[in-house]
């Protein structure tokens, strides 16, 4: 398999409709990234959650996700479900993140989510990001939307643990939910390792890439 990440990372932008979906979504990638590339800016934002408890959460955890990154936190208090109608203050918070930063690697919903919150997310990413590496990450849900991804994250069997481990530690307020489970993380998590030839992996779906070509030198020109 070919990478398609850059050897060096200096800025990771994620983007997430609610607290917690960057980290069950990108967890394990984003411990692998962080300890790869000590010092790696990281800027998140949530649209969702802000001056709630899972803001809170969500500054911890994503703390703890992205080890010895310099990390910027924003949560929004967009209402839980209704992104799609305030369509334009997403719009334009994208439009005022896009013009602040230059993100080498964007961590987003994937575009065939069928929740609506992060559907809407995805669908205006690529609208204000149009020149920059878009991961659209997966997240397991009743609404049975999951789809072949088109890229995958190997996850050794230690971080996925600790994947798991800290989604429990940090978002005490899903833990009663039927979804939130070990099992639901970690099956998803091996069915995509077996995908990549790996135990555990993490994987995305890519809308576009653009690929670049190095100049080939010591030829003779052609006539």
């Amino acid at each position: 398999m070919l990478s398609l990440l850059p050897e060096r990372l200096d800025r990771i932008l994620l983007l997430g409709a609610h607290c917690d979906d960057i980290a069950i979504g990108a967890g394990g990638s984003l411990i692998e990234l962080c300890r790869a590339h000590p010092g790696v800016g990281v800027t998140a934002l949530v649209l969702t959650g802000g001056g709630s408890l899972r803001e809170e959460e969500e500054r911890d955890a994503l703390a703890a996700f992205c080890p010895g990154a310099r990390l910027e936190i924003a949560v929004l208090d967009l209402p839980d479900g209704r992104v799609p109608a305030r369509w334009e203050r997403a719009k334009g918070v994208l439009e005022e993140l896009g013009g602040a930063v230059e993100p080498d690697l964007i961590l987003a919903p994937s575009p065939v989510d069928a929740d609506p919150d992060r559907r809407t997310l995805a669908e205006l990413v690529p609208t204000v990001f149009r020149n920059h590496l878009t991961l659209g990450y997966e997240i397991l849900k009743w609404e049975g939307d999951l789809a072949q991804p088109t890229a995958y994250l190997p996850l050794a069997e230690p971080v996925m643990r600790e994947k798991v481990t800290k989604l429990h530690e940090h978002y005490g307020s899903q833990r009663d939910r039927s979804w939130f489970d070990a099992e639901t993380f970690s099956g998803l998590a091996r069915i995509r390792g077996v995908q990549c030839h790996a135990r555990y992996a993490e994987a995305f779906h890519v809308a576009k890439l653009t690929l670049g070509v190095a100049p080939l030198t010591g030829l003779d020109p052609i006539d």
